[in-house]
């Protein structure tokens, strides 16, 4: 059924609802948001019975001589703090009388099909306004004279919610937002384990898991980016829930900034999850006849367990987020020099790489860090978007003509929103850069941020660029973001505004990206920030891929990106084989594994060609047919993660096309292992009523799901010339293309 939301006034009650799912909820006497369910579809009904209320010893009430009204007790969709509930609201606005207490009550409410846009922001989209109903639901605070649209979108074919806020100013004082949640959802239990994404750099997304209970459980970044130590993610999972089974609720936030993510259970474990702008040093200004438009969050339920919520948001995150010439369109095999040469190269010495790429098909050439300014090393040059005379005299526009004569594609790395002190941009504008007046300031990796809340800075940089793409008639951009923010201050804006940086500074990357993805559709944008530092919802609406991690040794890769398609579909990974000794964690792995990792993601070459024997180019030669053969199927199927790297040597993903005819296993070990038991994997996302041929046997859908299929090796037993297969060695993996007959 397509999506639909009703109104049934006699309980004054909203109810989204599509095959899936169902989010309901009601108007009570006094004009509060009153949350009664959220779940697998549920039919058209009263649910007032869902309100629960008793009298409680140590309770405030709403009303005179009414002992079972109180805020504290109930599940709410706006929650505010002070006014009969303790726990943490949703929003908090500090008045000029210095009163954060506030009353918003429901005026009125407007349905239609389709969703809109954001103003300034990344948000999921239609391309048809049958996909998908949105409501406005409009309260009021009288006293203050605020109003705030609570914006839900329900799509048709999937189980996603969207969420975000307005506030509009329509009195004659200032007012502040302190705190402001695009998501509150209040749930009758706590009978959830909480699932994050967290780490560091070179190991990011990792899966980290523990049971909820009671108190606030949240992960945030007070970094100025969404950071590689928590991604804006978390699951709400039930205890027996597995990858394929069970009942699982997972949020995200579009946004590339400051995030808070809280669960907070209480001591009669009922759960309140919020999803918003960190309050850390966050305060928006609201003037007279000012709005504030919070980002988007998203909301996805699934009773089939992890895998089915990732397939919900892979399916969005491709379809309806990514936008754009590239946004399904098949990403080109690119070979990337960094690696290979880091600062130290010359035009001979990237055409060389160049000719070899384009011998094995790779199809793009990108040149990395060092090609501008005086950029010999990491000290100079960032900011200085011309090109280094001494590293290639003839100018960009020569390299990349050079390169398409080779017949390859040519991208260039660039960062944006940095600059060294060493810069001819900081020598005429000392003041560009985000820093407190009278106070030192922190540098990384030598560097400093660019203040990217002046629309003037964002003009400049824009204006370089621009020049640069269109000398070289760019085909792709990899845009890096090496630190986070420090000593956050805007000269640009006053005292009572100072709050608001961390905010307008992602505004105004957003805004330097909207310009130049509008500007130039057809560059391959890929966003990077010292590897996934800033791998977020948010930046793939104008980037469709991320370099995933700095950590490319193949081994690291598993727990990464297995951890990294929880949330993120394949198209969006950066994946490279790069060369060995791996250059972050100094392993060997067999060129057959580090290709076998990479299939699963944009796939790519970090390294000299050049310093492979012709036996490693022929098969370099190979591994990029496969996957051009098989780069569709793999960005666009189906993706189920079937063997965890946290739980095990052991990995195993596969891959199946919408109709079901053909799919991709991936198994993947770390140490081996002697002597070992014999293994069977069962598939998923097969037909069971077809046959599939592997490795020229037959087998039903049905078999290699219930029964399994074979993953036993060699290693298994003793090795002698009966073994069915060679002998494996740490750090082996295989693929296994399955083909319905």
């Amino acid at each position: 059924m397509a999506a639909s939301i009703h109104f049934l006034e006699s309980a004054r009650q909203f109810h989204l609802r599509n095959d899936q799912i169902s989010y309901i909820f009601s108007v009570s006497e006094d004009g509060k948001l009153l949350h009664l369910y959220y779940g697998k579809a549920l039919p058209e009904r009263d649910y007032s019975h869902l309100i629960e209320m008793c009298s409680r010893p140590m309770t405030t009430y709403r009303k005179e001589g009414d002992f079972l009204y109180s805020l504290e007790h109930l599940k709410q969709e706006f929650p505010e703090y002070g006014t009969s509930d303790f726990r943490h609201p949703a929003i908090m606005i500090r008045q000029e009388n210095g009163s954060k207490i506030s009353d918003f009550r429901y005026m009125k409410h407007h349905i239609f099909k389709g969703k809109p846009t954001l103003d300034g922001l990344p948000a999921t989209y239609v391309e048809d306004e049958n996909e998908s109903q949105t409501i406005v639901v409009t309260l009021r605070d009288e006293l203050i004279k605020v109003e705030i649209d609570l914006h839900y979108t329900i799509f048709s074919d999937l189980p996603v919610i969207s969420r975000h806020i307005e506030v509009r100013n329509l009195s004659l004082d200032t007012h502040y937002i302190q705190q402001i949640a695009s998501l509150n959802l209040d749930l009758p239990d706590a009978n959830y384990e909480w699932l994050q994404l967290s780490g560091a750099w070179a190991r990011e997304r990792y899966i980290k898991t523990r049971t909820l209970s009671q108190g606030i459980q949240s992960i945030e970044s007070t970094r100025g980016i969404s950071s590689p130590h928590h991604n804006p993610f978390v699951a709400l999972k039930r205890k027996e829930t597995t990858e394929h089974q069970g009942e699982v609720i997972g949020v995200t936030f579009v946004y590339s900034g400051n995030f808070l993510i809280q669960a907070e259970v209480d001591t009669w474990d009922t759960t309140r999850l919020q999803v918003g702008i960190n309050t850390f040093h966050f305060e928006w200004k609201l003037a007279p006849n000012d709005q504030f438009i919070s980002p988007e969050a998203l909301l996805v339920f699934s009773d089939k367990g992890l895998n089915g919520m990732s397939q919900s948001f892979h399916q969005l995150f491709r379809t309806r987020l990514a936008r754009g010439f590239w946004k399904e369109k098949k990403r080109p095999v690119l070979i990337n020099n960094w690696e290979a040469t880091y600062f130290d190269f010359t035009e001979e010495k990237l055409l060389t790489i160049a000719r070899t790429a384009k011998q094995v098909g790779v199809e793009l050439f990108v040149l990395d860090d060092g090609w501008f300014g005086e950029r010999i090393n990491d000290r100079a040059g960032l900011g200085d978007w011309y090109v280094n005379p001494d590293r290639l005299p003839e100018g960009i526009g020569h390299l990349a003509k050079q390169i398409r004569e080779i017949g390859l594609q040519f991208g260039l790395w660039f960062e944006p929103e940095m600059v060294n002190k060493d810069s001819q941009l900081f020598r005429e504008h000392p003041d560009w850069h985000i820093h407190t007046p009278n106070r030192p300031v922190c540098h990384g990796r030598n560097q400093y941020v660019l203040n990217f809340t002046s629309d003037q800075v964002i003009e400049h940089i824009f204006q370089k660029m621009s020049a640069i793409i269109e000398e070289a008639k760019l085909d792709y951009i990899k845009w890096d973001m090496n630190r986070t923010l420090t000593e956050v201050y805007s000269c640009e804006l006053p005292a009572d505004q100072q709050g608001e940086v961390f905010h307008r500074y992602v505004l105004g990357v957003y805004k330097l990206y909207e310009r130049l993805t509008s500007t130039y559709p057809n560059i391959l944008f890929e966003s990077c920030s010292s590897g996934g530092g800033r791998f977020d919802p948010g930046l793939l609406f104008y980037a469709p891929q991320a370099w995933t991690s700095d950590d490319s040794d193949a081994i690291e890769r598993l727990k990464i990106q297995y951890g990294t398609s929880l949330l993120y579909p394949v198209s969006s990974m950066g994946a490279h084989v790069s060369i060995v000794p791996n250059h972050q964690l100094n392993r060997i792995t067999p060129l057959k594994t580090r290709a076998n990792v990479a299939y699963f993601g944009a796939f790519g070459y970090e390294l000299d060609l050049n310093q492979l024997d012709p036996q490693e180019l022929e098969e370099v030669s190979q591994q990029i047919s496969f996957y051009k053969q098989y780069r569709e199927l793999l960005h666009s199927g189906s993706f189920y993660r079937l063997l965890s790297p946290f739980e095990s040597q052991e990995t195993a993903w596969m891959v199946v096309s919408k109709d079901k005819k053909i799919a991709i296993l991936a198994h993947y070990k770390m140490l081996n292992q002697v002597n070992h038991p014999f293994r069977r994997l069962k598939l998923q996302g097969l037909n069971p009523n077809a046959i599939y041929q592997i490795d020229q046997h037959d087998y039903s859908g049905a078999e290699l799901m219930q029964a399994g299929f074979s993953i036993t090796d060699a290693s298994s037993g003793e090795h002698n010339n009966q073994s069915p297969l060679p002998p494996t060695y740490d750090f082996d993996s295989r693929i296994w293309v399955i083909q319905q007959k």
